[in-house]
């Protein structure tokens, strides 16, 4: 690829908030929330990888498909940050880390095994809409880094040992974090760091 024609590309990075669809056009009647409501992108970005409404965290977009299909292949780490219905215990860990049986569509999928560690709590700000008070039982969090990226996987993964995903945040993709990005927020970069 020569200057010129790398020139035309742009790229971008933005902390996905809770509530939003990771796309650019809905053409349901109800009104969702859009990523073109957080930024001017130029014609033609396009978000890699996607990140459901309820999620939040860290997202990539590109004008440039080709950077797109490298950041979803298997080279490339991501890590999430998941809030879990109770204690995780080291065992759920564990299994995680093995790789755990979820349900894709009308089949069963055994996951690539993973890093995975409990954390403390990472003191995200409180999100648009409350996860749910401390009269519903205690919390935890886990970190799974995963280089592959089946359909909702992380929230079926800590649900096959045991422990409901109350919320997921996209921490690092990469070699590029979240952590002096806040929610909401969108910044242009020369290249991915990968």
């Amino acid at each position: 690829m020569t200057e010129i024609e790398e020139e035309k590309f742009r790229h971008f990075i933005m902390h996905k908030p809770y509530g939003y669809l990771t796309q650019f056009i809905y053409n349901n009647k109800r009104k969702k929330k859009l990523l073109g409501e957080l930024y001017d992108f130029p014609v033609g970005t396009m978000a890699i990888g996607r990140l459901d409404e309820a999620s939040e965290g860290l997202l990539f977009l590109t004008t440039n498909g080709a950077v797109s299909q490298l950041v979803r292949g298997r080279k490339i780490e991501k890590e999430y940050y998941v809030q879990v219905d109770g204690i995780m215990t080291q065992q759920a860990v564990d299994q995680l880390k093995q790789g755990v049986e979820i349900g894709l569509s009308r089949e069963k999928y055994t996951t690539l095994p993973c890093e995975a560690r409990l954390l403390d709590d990472p003191g995200f700000p409180e999100r648009s809409r409350r996860v749910r008070d401390d009269r519903h039982g205690p919390t935890s969090w886990v970190s799974i880094t995963v280089k592959e990226g089946k359909f909702r996987q992380v929230r079926k993964m800590t649900a096959a040992v045991g422990f409901p995903t109350l919320r997921l945040v996209r921490y690092r993709i990469g070699n590029t974090t979240i952590e002096d990005l806040p929610s909401g927020c969108v910044k242009e970069v020369e290249l991915f760091d990968l």
